[in-house]
């Protein structure tokens, strides 16, 4: 930790305006020497999991900090990370804080949904070239669902998209299988013209059969949702039994 870290924690718990406010974690704005910054605390954890923490794994915090800087070592877009802090005792990990700028998006991929697809597909066409370039260097992004990627505009025609809350990721030194590729995001394909979309321009670029792509997206796409799906009947179950 060095004191700016500290220093910009001091400041964010004085002065800062909440931008995400959730049960687990939350994200603080702070203005500081020029710059909007983004904070995430990561409360406190159960003992077993700190425990775990502090002797045995890198913290939520520390993984997204050393991810981020992976990320743009391999020219995929994450807010530019600041520095990350954590708080211990003799025991476990307590709280702890990620730091990266804020980055000023157009659209988070969920705001696509409800779009036309004259406006989201090239969208799209140009997000399944973005996650081509992700795979091709060996990382999988595990929260790689609608909320984690935030899209910019640059004009007309052009967009850069950015990966948030990088704590879960994979990083593979052999190649990618195409069926582990597809299953990497199936979670952000809720419908068939997404599928669509982003499979055939998938397999264009890597030059692979579109028909091939198509099925092993809409499988795992398929699978997921059917998923999600028992598992909301059955909270909604229990919570009323």
């Amino acid at each position: 930790m060095d004191l700016k870290t500290q220093e910009i924690i001091n400041l964010a718990k004085k002065s800062s305006t909440d931008f995400i406010v959730g049960t687990r974690n939350s994200i603080k704005l702070l203005d500081y020497n020029g710059k909007v910054l983004s904070i995430k605390t990561f409360k406190t954890p159960a003992f077993f999991i700190g425990f775990i923490y502090k002797f045995f794994r890198p913290s939520k915090a520390k993984r997204s900090y050393l991810h981020a800087k992976h990320l743009l070592s391999k020219g995929i877009g994450t807010p530019n990370p600041v520095g990350y802090l954590e708080n211990q005792n003799s025991f476990q990990l307590l709280d702890s804080y990620y730091i990266c700028e804020h980055l000023e998006a157009n659209y988070i991929f969920k705001d696509l949904f409800p779009l036309p697809l004259k406006i989201s597909e090239p969208i799209l066409k140009q997000f399944a070239q973005f996650c081509f370039k992700m795979h091709e260097n060996g990382i999988e992004f595990l929260d790689h669902s609608p909320g984690n990627t935030l899209i910019k505009k640059i004009d007309e025609t052009n967009f850069e998209f950015y990966l948030v809350d990088l704590n879960r990721m994979k990083f593979h030194n052999t190649k990618m299988s195409i069926s582990d590729r597809m299953k990497n995001i199936c979670r952000i394909t809720p419908g068939l013209p997404f599928i669509e979309i982003i499979s055939k321009e998938y397999a264009r670029v890597a030059n692979l059969p579109e028909k091939e792509v198509f099925d092993l997206l809409h499988k795992h796409s398929s699978e997921f949702f059917k998923k999600f799906d028992n598992k909301k009947k059955l909270k909604k179950y229990l919570k009323f039994k």
